[in-house]
């Protein structure tokens, strides 16, 4: 009883950080390159505009996970069976995918997109979902992580997503098949946080099993990073941003547990002479950058990464509580470690946790 009241106060401090961020700091949207503009170019066919998308999307994706990875659109589904049981694959088109699917024992279809995927690519999925729901032998279930290619949202929507496809699977049985836009980022993750967590896979070898039967790109440290979360709870620390002078009109800070395609404004003290931003973050890792005056710029004057293939490098900062000598912070060490392993106690409170997890507002 005491591990369900903890897994409860847990449930609602991970529950909270879901809502809408109390730090009501004005968040800005930022113009990016890329998916946008469904409409043909004059003069271009239907098949090279899917290739050109299918382009676009490959150099986002390459661009954000910091691997070379390709995603043709126009060439249909494409799927690996990881186990006898699990599926990951690139998102179905047409209804008539769903007979595929049924064809080799699917009985769950998880799909983790957002609206803006599908219709990047022009993706009915009502049609979809409404053509699935004539079979009573199979089940359409939204879940979406939102923001793609980012590891901070896929570490806050984890124990979520993980939870729905928990019951899910255990209501339907069969095999399920989990699919994002191309089946290379999001998709891999929850396949693989889902091995970890319920079927008892070190992450090392399911990370290496989910390797040998797809090549993929699941962001590894956001799976850790939401084991730890659930076994030693979420914690946030205030955090100071500032950058120096007043030869500038505005300045932003991007990154973060934002994404990169929002900025938050940091406001000026004519006292210290300072533009700063105070934000309450997790635990964790993570990269940023300054927008001063539009102009993507690190702070010399903060910690630097070392550069990435293209030459690119960001500001970091490490979140930690302090409290070296704890078991807590011992236990949350050891799951950020090169190859964590969870015990059986660890992975049953996993499960209680995933069981008791409140469904979110996701649409079935």
């Amino acid at each position: 009883m005491n591990c369900l009241q903890n897994l409860s106060r847990s449930s609602a401090l991970l529950l909270q950080s879901f809502r809408v961020n109390e730090n009501h700091k004005q968040i800005c949207f930022l113009k990016t390159p890329a998916i946008s503009g469904s409409t043909p170019t004059a003069g271009m066919s239907s098949s090279d505009s899917k290739e050109e998308k299918s382009d676009v999307y490959s150099t986002n994706m390459t661009e954000a996970m910091g691997a070379v990875l390709t995603y043709r659109h126009e060439l249909g589904m494409s799927y690996n069976f990881i186990r006898p049981d699990l599926i990951v694959g690139s998102c179905l088109q047409k209804p008539e995918d769903v007979d595929k699917l049924r064809s080799v024992g699917v009985r769950t279809i998880f799909c983790l997109q957002q609206d803006p995927d599908l219709e990047y690519f022009g993706v009915d999925i009502n049609a979809i979902r409404e053509y699935a729901a004539t079979f009573d032998d199979i089940q359409h279930i939204r879940a979406e992580i939102s923001r793609d290619f980012d590891a901070f949202d896929l570490r806050m929507r984890l124990p979520a997503v993980v939870s729905k496809l928990y019951k899910a699977i255990n209501q339907n049985g069969g095999v399920t098949y989990i699919h994002c836009t191309a089946g290379l980022g999001r998709a891999p993750a929850v396949t693989l946080a889902y091995m970890f967590w319920v079927q008892g896979y070190k992450l090392g070898l399911a990370h290496d099993l989910l390797q040998s039967k797809r090549s993929c790109f699941p962001k590894i440290d956001a799976i850790k990073s939401a084991t730890a979360d659930i076994l030693t709870g979420l914690r946030k620390k205030l955090v100071t941003f500032k950058w120096k002078g007043d030869n500038c009109s505005s300045i932003g800070i991007s990154g973060l547990d934002i994404g990169w395609d929002q900025k938050i404004l940091l406001e000026y003290d004519k006292y210290q002479d300072l533009w700063v931003l105070e934000r309450e973050l997790p635990e964790g890792r993570f990269e940023y950058k300054y927008i001063v005056d539009e102009e993507w710029l690190c702070n010399e004057n903060e910690l630097i990464t070392s550069p990435n293939r293209d030459g690119h490098v960001n500001n970091y900062i490490e979140v930690s509580i302090p409290a070296p000598n704890s078991n807590r912070a011992m236990l949350r060490e050891r799951l950020m470690g090169d190859d964590p392993d969870l015990t059986r106690d660890e992975r049953l409170k996993i499960r209680q946790f995933l069981e008791v997890y409140p469904d979110p507002d996701y649409e079935d």
